[in-house]
């Protein structure tokens, strides 16, 4: 338990305090922000209260029209008025669109991959932020995107070779020339303002010459496809390059544009220590002296942020382009509360603590000259697990409050919201509306909506295997809906349309050949689980033009809303022991490698190995679908008790093996009695009560336990 400090009138865990007042403020003063912060507390607390009242109230509400139905084949028709009727659906505004102002073009106009990384980490942090340039011949050598593997020791020429023929025929995709194929480039040169190309000693020259973008003293070329900067790297001394007819030794692609610093799922931030590990991270990012060392091959190594890009435009004028992806900042939604700040010896709300602290810190950016982070004068933040459009104009109050705190411009914060709760699903356009002037993305994402989408159907029934939930009718919609609503509120050209994870990070030949499709669906960005995976995914945006495929769907038909909120049930089928068997016996293992790490260590996003050792990216959104899912099946007699345990415990020795060679882990097993196990237990059988489904509030509880434990050194 941390120390506390009186600050008009509240408790304030003294390490916060220290931070905020001897390195984050900057032109207010400590007494200032203290008490303003206490009043926005006394102020909106309330509100916030209320407004998770509503949400628990609504949830009664549907369960009980499901409870009453239940036995009965689905109503979609009578559904949904219901749903009118409680407040729940709500009628489309009028139309309208976001009029958000001083947008970087990376949000606003240009597509690219987007990155989410864990803020307490600084060394992702620091590789996410300077994911913006990435090399694809390395990124498609040390993959599975080329097939096979490097052999033998040092640099493996056949598969170097495949490497380049990959990456020229891309350009030959993306920025062809006049005449001839890239792959037979002997020379580049400009002269007069135009590259001139040499194709086995024969003149040519870009089919389109806009998509020259300029040059270094040194050689390299630079090229632009759909807005993204692509440079050709020459170098005849390389290994690569001077076996090269034009002695390229490399593509550079723009790859990750944005990169959200995430303070939310991805981390495990239980109290105040944890925060203010959070809250320096990102000042360090937004002052641009954030570094960290690390041991790597046997030598200390230091990660800095990367310095801008410098070359010449065709006219030989010089250009400096940003060397780092533009920064958002996701603070944690309305539920959770923090011990770092205390009213009346309560917790508080710690959204509104990320609100203050993480938009203070970013005025040192604002401040900033030159190599910034947002040259157009706006902080990022993005905002999740919202319900529906009164709770995002809660969030833009919020906001506005937070400017006037720190005496900023009204909507100087823009914000992000989120489309992973049904309810802001269903009511979109409305969301979108109640933060209009600071609106500048949106996206959809599979997982948590998937995890609330089973909690709002609790009681309607049984929902179908976890493996199939990716072809229920509501996700087409979903996923179709979002970009309809994003187009329809004018958001083209002003802010991000964006799509979910790609789950599987050793996985990038699978990523190339289906990530397209979402560049192809109109969203202008997609998170990513690495930088290695930007610069891949930066690919399709060079061959998908998302601007003019927008202007292509904003007249298409919208999305059904009957889809949308038709639940996912098993009806009038029976599964057989086996299938039973096999879907709890993935899930617990699921639940327990993630929880696991979670609890013990505080490792709020990894690759967790599946039941089948395959590695994914996980993080709590996962965890909410596995536990929504059992506690489901748990509710309906799908299974038993007795097998979820039985599970439980024949999973956790796997799990345990699979972690075998980390020195820091606990094994669960044979004892079953840690606050990790408790923790995955607590999750499927206590599931259908938690508060929209969310895992929050049982592995922050679990996560306390384990610290306490550490350091009394059980």
């Amino acid at each position: 338990m941390s120390e506390y400090v009186d600050r008009h009138g509240l408790s304030v865990a003294a390490p916060l305090a220290r931070l905020l007042e001897d390195e984050i403020l900057l032109g207010v003063s400590a007494d200032q922000f203290w008490s303003g912060y206490a009043a926005m507390l006394r102020d909106l607390a309330p509100q916030n209260a209320r407004l998770l009242e509503k949400r628990a109230q609504l949830q009664r509400r549907i369960d009980e029209w499901h409870i009453a139905h239940r036995g009965q084949p689905f109503d979609g028709e009578a559904y949904r008025a219901y749903l009118k009727e409680i407040g729940y659906l709500l009628p489309a505004p009028a139309p309208f669109e976001v009029t958000t102002r001083n947008v970087d073009p990376e949000i606003a106009s240009v597509a690219g991959p987007q990155l989410v990384v864990p803020v307490m980490n600084a060394r992702f942090a620091l590789n996410a932020a300077n994911a913006r340039w990435g090399s694809l011949y390395d990124a498609l050598y040390g993959t599975d995107a080329i097939e096979g593997k490097p052999e033998g020791q040092g640099y493996d020429a056949a598969r170097g070779a495949k490497v380049i023929a990959w990456a020229r025929a891309h350009l030959d995709r993306v920025v062809p020339l006049a005449t001839g194929s890239w792959a037979d480039v002997t020379a580049l040169d400009v002269e007069g303002g135009a590259l001139k190309v040499a194709v086995k000693g024969q003149g040519s020259a870009l089919a389109d010459p806009g998509q020259f973008a300029g040059y270094t003293e040194a050689g390299n070329v630079f090229l632009r496809a759909n807005g993204l900067l692509i440079e050709v790297v020459i170098d005849r001394d390389s290994a690569i390059g001077r076996d090269d007819p034009a002695g390229i030794a490399d593509l550079r692609l723009e790859s990750a544009l944005t990169a959200i610093q995430d303070c939310e799922d991805s981390v495990a931030a239980v109290d105040a220590e944890d925060k203010c590990l959070a809250y320096a991270n990102w000042l360090g990012l937004m002052r641009g002296d954030l570094e960290e060392r690390f041991e790597k091959g046997g030598k200390t190594m230091t990660r800095r942020l990367a310095p801008d890009v410098s070359y010449l435009d065709p006219e030989g004028n010089s250009v400096t382009h940003p060397g780092r992806a533009v920064l958002l900042v996701r603070n944690v939604g309305h539920l959770m509360t923090t011990d770092a700040v205390l009213m009346d010896g309560q917790e508080t709300p710690e959204g509104m603590l990320d609100a203050a602290v993480t938009v203070a810190a970013a005025m040192h950016d604002l401040a900033r000259e030159g190599e910034g982070n947002s040259r157009a004068g706006s902080v990022y933040v993005v905002k999740p697990k919202m319900h529906g459009p009164e709770e995002v104009a809660f969030a833009d109050t919020l906001y506005a409050r937070v400017e006037d705190l720190l005496g900023l411009e009204r909507n100087t914060v823009k914000l992000g919201v989120m489309d992973e709760e049904r309810r802001t699903s269903a009511n979109l356009l409305a969301c979108i509306e109640a933060v209009k002037e600071r609106c500048v993305f949106i996206n959809t994402g599979f997982l948590d909506r998937t995890g609330d989408e089973i909690h709002t159907a609790m009681q309607a029934g049984p929902v179908v295997p976890k493996g199939e939930m990716q072809q229920s009718g509501w996700l087409a919609a979903y996923e179709a809906g979002n970009v309809d609503a994003g187009l329809a509120a004018g958001m083209a050209g002003k802010g991000q349309i964006g799509k979910g994870m790609w789950a599987r990070p050793d996985d990038m030949a699978a990523m190339l050949e289906a990530k397209i499709g979402h560049p192809e669906a109109g969203a202008n960005t997609a998170w990513v689980p690495s930088p290695t995976a930007a610069t891949l995914h930066a690919t399709h945006y060079h061959q998908v033009d998302v601007a003019a495929l927008q202007a292509k769907l904003k007249d298409r038909a919208p999305a059904s809303r009957e889809a949308l909120l038709t639940p996912p049930l098993m009806v009038g089928r029976n599964l057989s022991p086996e299938e039973v068997q096999r879907e709890l016996d993935n899930s617990c293992q699921s639940i327990l490698g993630y929880v696991v790490r979670w609890v013990d260590q505080g490792i709020g996003c990894s690759k967790v190995p599946d039941i089948n050792d395959v590695a994914l990216m996980e993080d709590r959104a996962t965890l909410r679908i596995s536990s929504q899912y059992l506690a489901n099946w748990l509710l309906h007699g799908i299974c038993s008790a007795e097998e979820v345990e039985a599970s439980l415990r024949r999973m956790a020795p796997k799990v345990d093996a699979q972690n075998a060679g980390d020195p820091a882990y606990r094994p669960m097993a044979p004892g079953f009695d840690g606050p990790a196990f408790k923790a995955a237990h607590d999750l499927i059988f206590k599931g259908a009560e938690q508060p929209s489904g969310y895992t929050e509030p049982l592995l922050h509880a679990a996560r306390r336990v384990a610290k306490a434990q550490a350091q009394k050194g059980e």
